[in-house]
């Protein structure tokens, strides 16, 4: 059956810059805001917008990711006609085969799969982005613009304009200039990732694209400035809205602590704009007789005796009497001892931080220090008793009793 609008979502990014949380899970199923994971803030976007069919590209540390999404039922994507497919890269009959060498070449290796339901337009979006996105609203401006492709912008600083790809465009918000990264940014049009092809103009550009051999078969690189060259209509859909791109343990930290004020512009308590999530069935959250929480997420399944503060508590997590966490993110299933003070510090799943163990450290006054940064404790790692852990470590093994590792 022939559909409107087809969404392909690029969720097979390493995330080497998340470093220890990304070495068993690709980035998009790196746990977010208590109960989510990354990939379901596109996932929902989706269902919310009314686009039902979804084809998610892995590639990276595919298995958790493939499990966390499942048939879709969630996110009310278990459809007969349509609904959500995982689409890795595999070999065709006659060929070798190969990854996906690029964001373009992921899509073209799935043209068979989008041309099964002969859509009019084509929805790329990123699968490591935190937002909420009315796609039917950035569609309609697209066919009443007569675009051939939209692009979703974002005004940003001029001083962090050459770490986006940068529209340059007229009075009608018509692209003229595609700059990457550019050192000396002409606008603060940011490129969000998302867009919006005609199909049968997207088509003719991949292929072309895939026969060059010169290409890197990137969209922001090669097919976005081929089409302006060969005087395609490309526009700019202005959004602003709440986006973060999470690609960096700070930027991780940072928006989970956004999540902890009502006005940060994500709204996760907007009953019209739910974002869905696979969660585990656990018990209500229980706090203890010595438990102090203030202003923290605390998802179910937690037991807190100790004191929390400015927190983001996964489910299963327990935090033992005496125990003090402040500014920090604690994932599924981890565990904080009795005595033990965990201050600005991710502690990836399942990790375990020991009796009277001092793991990060606050700021010091103006935050000029280089030595400081947010703690990562990788999955699974076990910090001793009375062991201490610096600011801006990177724990990836177990650490001894004693502050020896």
């Amino acid at each position: 059956m022939k559909k409107k609008c087809v969404a392909m979502l690029l969720a097979g990014g390493q995330g080497s810059r998340l470093r220890a949380l990304t070495a068993h899970v690709a980035k998009p199923a790196v746990p977010f805001g208590g109960k989510y994971r990354i990939i379901d803030f596109p996932l929902s976007n989706c269902v919310n917008s009314g686009i039902d069919t979804v084809g998610v590209l892995t590639q990276y540390q595919p298995l958790e990711l493939n499990s966390y999404i499942g048939n879709g039922q969630p996110w009310d994507l278990d459809r007969s006609d349509g609904g959500v497919h995982i689409l890795p890269p595999y070999i065709k009959e006659g060929d070798s085969g190969t990854w996906y060498k690029g964001t373009a070449n992921a899509i073209y290796q799935n043209m068979s799969f989008i041309q099964r339901y002969d859509p009019d337009y084509v929805l790329i979006l990123s699968g490591d982005h935190i937002y909420k996105m009315d796609y039917e609203k950035m569609l309609r401006y697209h066919r009443q613009t007569n675009a051939d492709c939209t692009i979703s912008v974002l005004e940003v600083p001029l001083e962090d304009a050459s770490r986006f790809g940068m529209m340059n465009v007229n009075e009608k918000d018509e692209i003229y200039e595609f700059e990457e990264k550019p050192k000396n940014p002409k606008s603060n049009l940011a490129s969000m990732g998302i867009y919006i092809f005609t199909w049968s103009k997207l088509r003719k550009y991949l292929m072309a694209d895939e026969a060059n051999p010169k290409s890197k078969n990137d969209f922001g690189h090669d097919v976005i400035p081929a089409m302006l060259t060969a005087g395609e209509k490309l526009v700019a859909y202005r959004f602003s809205g709440y986006w973060k791109d999470v690609g960096t343990i700070d930027s991780l930290w940072d928006a989970n602590m956004d999540m902890l004020s009502y006005d940060n512009g994500i709204r996760l308590f907007d009953s019209e704009w739910p974002i869905y999530a696979r969660t585990p069935t656990r018990p209500p959250h229980f706090m203890g007789e010595h438990a102090s929480v203030s202003h923290s997420l605390v998802t179910g399944g937690c037991e807190v005796d100790g004191v929390v503060e400015n927190s983001v508590l996964f489910h299963s997590v327990r935090v033992e009497a005496g125990a003090v966490v402040r500014y920090s993110i604690l994932m599924p299933g981890t565990v904080v001892r009795a005595g033990a003070r965990v201050e600005y510090t991710i502690l990836a799943e399942n990790a375990a931080i020991g009796v009277g163990a001092r793991v990060g450290t606050p700021p010091p006054p103006q935050n000029e220090s280089e030595d400081w940064g947010i703690t990562v404790v990788a999955e699974g790692v076990r910090v001793g008793e009375n062991a201490v852990v610096p600011a801006k470590a990177m724990v990836t093994r177990n650490v001894k009793g004693g502050g020896s590792k």
